[in-house]
Order: structure tokens, then C-alpha cells, then sequence
């Protein structure tokens, strides 16, 4: 992969707060050619490294969701990068693309795990970053992609799945022993993507391998129960739920103190 360069054209946004001075700017960079651009946030006012984390988006793409939650974390004052798994330009149109485009990574998992470490190589290599604490959290698609980063074993604190998938593709599953990060996932209980059995199931993957994980279930929650664009009617499948997203982010908050230490 090529040392990752923020493009001369780009501008950087500071979104000036009470407290805090929040960097905000695009970062281009490549994963076996293919250019992806991410986007990096920071706040300028902490000094040196901190704990880092790597954002992955749902299946639309990066849109003002994971930009908005990377804000959020930076005024916690990590280092944060969300990543852009599709590439350069391709960003969904309506759920048809979406579900197609984000199909491709759900079927080659092996591609999904390259993509989403070329991200987590871009964050690593930042010099705000303390290499010894880094997370990973992702929504709906980018939920599922943050479980591959655990199974495949890679060296993170912890992982954070909201509302993703939760299966394992075949003869990829979690090994015994070979899974560093902690886990936590954050699931609407009643989620018609994410049946009981699937559900199940990741829980003997995750006891099998003898992970340190937890599962939290939000009680009337569907599917992208964090996303305000996904809509207030839950009989669709998919939902805002405004508990169930204010729980959640406690709970990582909450999770993020016991990894990295406060």
C-alpha cells in the first residue's frame, strides 16, 4: 500500500466549539491500486499521542452519519479516522446500489478484511495516534466489518458493532485463542436482519474462540436504530430509535474507559 497523503486541494474545517478546536479534513490514499478517500478528525488542542479510532461506514457509504460520529468521538478527545471502504466516487444512490455494492465485500470477505486494514493502516501510521490503543466501530455494514477486523485477528483494544450483521462467513469464523480484541456488539433486539438464530450462533463462535465479548440488546429497536435517516417506522425493518442510540454511545463510551484506561 502507498504512504497515505492528504490531497493539496482539500480544505480543513474547524468546527469550533466551547471546548475544543475540531479538525476535520479528507485523506486520499490506496488499497492494492484502488483509490479510497477517508476522512480524518481530530481535536487540535490535544497535545501529542491519544487513543485512536477507526470509523467504517454503513452500506451507503461515508455520509454525514459517520462524519457526525467522528466528530463526536474526536470531542473525546480521540484520533479519528473513518474509512472508506468502496472507493473513490462510489457512493450508493438508493438502498438497490447499496445492497449490491455492499454484497460484494459480505461475499469476499478476504477483500472486506484487505480494504478495512488499509484504513486501520492509515490511522496507525498518523502521528497523533498511541499504536497501543486503537478501536474499531462501524454501523449496519461497517457493524459487520468491525466483527471481520476481531475474527481475523487483528491487534485492536476492542471492536464496536452497532446494529451489524453477525455472521461469520464459511471456514472464516473465529479462532480459538486468536481473537485480541474485546468485543462489543450493540444489537436492536428486535432486528429482522439479524434473527435470534443468528444471534445464537455468534455467541458459540465468540465462546468457542474464547473471546472477551459482550452482547447488549435494545429492547423495541430494529435495524439502523442509530441513524435518524433510516426513518421512525420500525415495522419497516429499519428505524431511529432515540433510547437505543443515546444507550448505545453510553454503553461504547463506558466500553472505550475500560479498554483504554481513563
Amino acid at each position: 500500500m502507498k504512504t497515505p497523503w492528504i490531497s493539496l486541494a482539500s480544505t480543513l474545517v474547524a468546527i469550533a466549539s466551547a471546548t475544543a478546536a475540531i479538525v476535520e479534513s479528507p485523506v486520499a490514499y490506496e488499497s492494492d491500486g484502488v483509490k479510497l478517500e477517508g476522512v480524518h478528525v481530530y481535536d487540535d488542542e490535544v497535545q501529542g499521542k491519544r487513543p485512536a479510532v477507526l470509523v467504517i461506514h454503513q452500506w451507503m457509504g461515508i455520509t454525514d452519519h459517520e462524519k457526525q460520529r467522528a466528530r463526536m468521538l474526536a470531542e473525546l478527545g480521540y484520533n479519528v479516522f473513518a474509512a472508506d471502504i468502496y472507493g473513490v466516487g462510489i457512493r450508493p444512490a438508493n438502498p438497490g446500489e447499496a445492497g449490491k455494492e455492499a454484497g460484494k465485500y459480505k461475499a469476499d470477505r478476504q477483500l472486506f478484511r484487505t480494504r478495512l486494514n488499509a484504513g486501520l493502516d492509515v490511522l496507525k501510521k498518523d502521528e497523533r495516534t498511541d499504536a497501543t490503543k486503537i478501536a474499531a466501530i462501524g454501523f449496519c455494514f461497517g457493524g459487520t466489518a468491525v466483527l471481520e477486523l476481531a475474527r481475523a485477528g487483528t491487534d485492536l483494544a476492542g471492536v464496536v458493532s452497532f446494529h451489524g450483521g453477525l455472521d461469520a462467513a464459511e471456514g472464516m469464523a473465529a479462532v480459538k485463542g486468536k481473537i485480541p480484541a474485546k468485543v462489543l456488539v450493540l444489537h436492536g433486539a428486535v432486528d429482522p436482519y439479524v434473527p435470534a438464530e443468528q444471534v445464537s450462533g455468534f455467541g458459540k463462535e465468540m465462546e468457542s474462540a474464547g473471546a472477551d465479548w459482550q452482547l447488549i440488546a435494545y429492547g423495541n429497536a430494529v435495524h439502523a436504530f442509530t441513524q435518524k435517516g433510516a426513518g421512525d417506522d420500525p415495522s419497516k425493518g429499519a428505524a431511529y430509535n432515540e433510547s437505543a442510540d443515546r444507550r448505545s454511545w453510553t454503553a461504547m463510551k463506558a466500553f472505550f474507559s475500560e479498554i483504554f484506561g481513563k
